[in-house]
């Protein structure tokens, strides 16, 4: 499998990328945009593993993953909601125009998921098929439970505060303001449903499957339960059972 860092500097950004194919090539018909969940990033061994098994079984297809903002070796040091939609913006501009990709896809999770169904609600949908795994679909919630309380209350006052995981970002009430104006819960998704998958692990301790299940249901998406999967699917076999399912969904068509 040929993989190759590259940057989109374009519009003030400079995205951090990586792309995985079969073989190296100018053009590739399909391509698939991996997204990674907070704290995470583009390098992710799951996202590798997604790739490798994609590109060996469609071996005309890229995959692309990259750093959201304040994530992985992104260099900007605030989250912003509409930077993250700018960053997916240009790489979705990259797929169709650098690589002329005909069809592109995208498979998420966690806050991915989250900003993934944000873009297609509000800037529309450029994807042929939308995969989703354990979604941050209450992202205001699950953002604030990574707040302590003196936190919250400089927040509130106007100040920015530091977060994270893996490497700490700066979050400010507008960050927050934002996620609750765009709660993914108050849009309809049935335009695109057909081509839409969501899959949450039964024992996941961060994201509550409910939220997933309650959401696919209210937008007659295909939702798969993954019996003992807990939030980063860390039993192999049923991360393998995730990639392959999510694979088949991708399948070109007949």
């Amino acid at each position: 499998m040929v993989e190759k860092h590259f940057d989109i500097n374009e519009d003030g950004c400079s995205v951090r990328c990586k792309l995985f194919a079969h073989k190296d090539a100018r053009i590739y018909q399909r391509v698939v945009i991996c997204t990674h969940g907070y704290g995470g990033s583009k390098d992710r061994a799951n996202i590798a593993k997604f790739a490798e098994k994609e590109t060996a079984k469609y071996k005309t297809d890229a995959v692309i993953a990259f750093d959201w903002p304040c994530h992985g070796q992104d260099a900007r040091k605030k989250l912003v909601l509409s930077e993250c939609m700018e960053y997916l913006t240009l790489v979705v501009g990259h797929a169709k125009n650098a690589l002329q990709a005909q069809d592109i896809f995208i498979y998420s999770v966690s806050f991915g998921g989250y900003l993934t169904l944000k873009y297609i609600a509000e800037l529309g949908n450029p994807f042929r098929r939308i995969a989703l795994r354990c979604p941050g679909i209450r992202m205001y919630d699950l953002m604030k439970a990574n707040v302590s309380a003196d936190d919250w209350t400089k927040i509130e006052k106007g100040k920015d505060v530091m977060i994270g995981m893996e490497r700490k970002m700066k979050v400010d009430k507008q960050l927050f303001d934002d996620l609750a104006k765009s709660d993914v819960r108050k849009y309809e998704y049935f335009d695109w449903a057909d081509d839409m998958m969501i899959l949450h692990g039964t024992a996941d301790m961060t994201v509550p499957i409910e939220d997933s299940r309650a959401f696919a249901e209210n937008n007659v998406i295909t939702f798969v339960p993954v019996e003992g999967a807990d939030h980063p699917f860390r039993d192999p076999k049923l991360m393998d059972f995730a990639i392959h399912t999510i694979i088949e969904f991708f399948a070109p068509e007949s």
